[in-house]
Formats: structure tokens, sequence, C-alpha cells
């Protein structure tokens, strides 16, 4: 090969490289362009300059995945960095300016975030008016990782995950009881036995729900089949609909306390315990470590780790 054979200058722009690290990250181009509000079009076709721009293709596709080729590991490597050096730069711009207008991006597992959250924003926003709270309402499975792709920056869970990344911090307690319609031959009773619950028709929550999660542990203790102990009839995604599948007569269910709160106090339903067992938790707001917090973003975990600190729970 020629020494003086001349390449052409490769140059790219922040935003092709955003869009780039995204899709490397989703491993979708669908996903990524969620992420970063284009059209999955608009992605594919601003890879494709990025592309043209670099001399050399950065992504294969196999499938329905995308990873980067040897040349998108490396450039990826460097716009990481890029990346973070402008969020840090704008962080500290906001920072310096006292701006505090702006949306924050908060993910809930569905208990707090139906049921704890809305109650909790009206002191907030009372405080900061300026500020939009973006609520995204999922399973805690799902919020971790959203999280982690850098769809929001705080969420709030109900169950801790091992992942190295995250940052727990404890929130506001609740407990777990059996729910059974008003007229439920239970109705009457404080306590029920796990050999009466694994007789009755159960419905489930959603795999990644955090209070399926405390469910199961709480059984392993008791019994080692632990969710296979139960005879379900339903799994059902929202607390919501589990709610209204007692009051349909579908079957019981263990469902947190906050979640029924209105029926019981109607009458609707009734609350019981596990004999012998109590099955409280915390909820957690967590954080990625490897992402700086915005003054919005940083506005949010305070006022929400004073609540605990206030006697919230």
């Amino acid at each position: 090969m020629s020494k003086d054979k001349k390449f052409p200058p490769i140059d790219f722009d922040l935003r092709q490289l955003e869009i780039f690290c995204r899709v490397v990250e989703l491993e979708s181009f669908s996903k990524a362009a969620k992420a970063v509000f284009l059209a999955q079009a608009s992605v594919s076709e601003r890879i494709a300059t990025l592309e043209n721009l670099v001399g050399a293709r950065l992504l294969d596709r196999l499938g329905r995945e995308v990873v980067p080729t040897k040349a998108g590991e490396l450039l990826y490597k460097h716009a990481v960095l890029l990346m973070d050096m402008k969020e840090t730069a704008r962080l500290e711009m906001q920072e310096f300016l006292g701006v505090e207008r702006g949306a924050v991006q908060l993910g809930c597992s569905t208990i707090p975030g139906e049921y704890i959250l809305p109650r909790v924003l009206v002191d907030f926003l009372q405080r900061h008016p300026s500020i939009l709270v973006n609520l995204t309402v999922f399973d805690s499975a799902g919020i971790e990782s959203m999280l982690l792709a850098g769809e929001i920056e705080l969420g709030i869970v109900g169950s801790k995950s091992a992942d190295a990344n995250l940052l727990f911090n404890e929130l506001w307690e609740d407990e777990l009881v059996v729910a059974v319609r008003s007229d439920h031959r239970w109705a009457g009773k404080k306590t029920v036995t796990l050999k009466e619950i694994a007789e009755e028709p159960f419905i489930l929550r959603e795999q990644g729900s955090g209070t399926q999660n405390i469910l199961e542990a709480y059984l392993r203790k008791k019994n080692p089949a632990g969710l296979g102990s139960l005879k379900p009839v339903a799994r059902l995604g929202t607390s919501s609909a589990v709610k209204e599948g007692i009051k349909a007569g579908l079957g019981i269910s263990v469902i947190s306390s906050r979640a029924i709160d209105t029926e019981l106090s109607i009458g609707l339903l009734k609350a019981i315990r596990i004999k012998g067992t109590v099955m409280r938790r915390r909820f957690y707001l967590i954080r990625d470590k490897r992402r700086i917090s915005s003054p919005l973003s940083s506005a949010m975990i305070a006022f929400l780790l004073n609540t605990l600190k206030n006697g919230g729970k």
C-alpha cells in the first residue's frame, strides 16, 4: 500500500454518537428510536451516515439483535466518554446558572407509582413549581432495565437486585396481605394458614413484579416449592387488575395493603394475614452510579429521602 495514499477525513457530531450509543446499549434500532425520540428510519439513516463518515461498518445486524463490529466497539468506547463530558458540562452550567426548570424522568413499580408517589408529588411540586415530573409505571425489573439504559434518571422499586451499577436507598415501608372479597368465607378471619391458601384459586402478578418476588421469598421459607405450592388461576400485570379480579370472584391474592386502602374502607375487600408471618418490605430509590445526577434529579432525590426522615412510611 502506498504511503502517499490519502484517506478521507473522519468526522461525526455528538448527536450521531448519542444515537449510535443508544443502538449499541439497547441492541435494537427500534428501542433506540424510542429512546432518542426519532422514527426508526431516521435512526437507521443517521447510523448509515455515521458509517459513511467513519468509512467502516460499525454495527452488525444479527437477526433481531444489533451488535457492534470491532470498529464499532472502538468508536463506542470513545463515544461514551464524549457523552459523559457533554453531560458533565451541561449539568455544571445548569447548576452555575441556578436553573431549576425542566423535567425529571422517574420510573416506579406499580405500588409506589399508583398509590404513593402521586400524593407525595403534591408537596414536591409546591416547592418546585417549574419542574415537570414524567412518571413511568412498570414492574420492578423493567424499571431497573430502563434506568440502566438511561431512559429514566431515577427509579422506585419494591425489591433489591444484585446489579453492581445500582445504588439503593430505603424509602417507604409496605405490608403485603391476603385480600379476599367481603363475602368470602374467610372474611371474618384475621389469619389463615399457608395450607388453606394453597387450596384457594390464586391470582398471581407478572414475572418481574416486586410483590411477586417478595411473596416467593416468604413462601420458600415455609415451603421449598414457593409459588409452585399455590393454585394459580390467572397472572395479571398490575395491582389494579388483581384487585378487580378479586372483586369479580376470580380468586384470592397477596397484595400491598396500600393498594386496597379504598376497598377496605368501603367494605369491598378484607385483608387477612398469613398465620405466623408478617410480610413487610421496603420500597427503594434506585440510581445508576455511572451517571451524574442533574440538579433537577438531585432535588427529587433530596425530597424523597427527606420524606423518610420526616416519618414517611
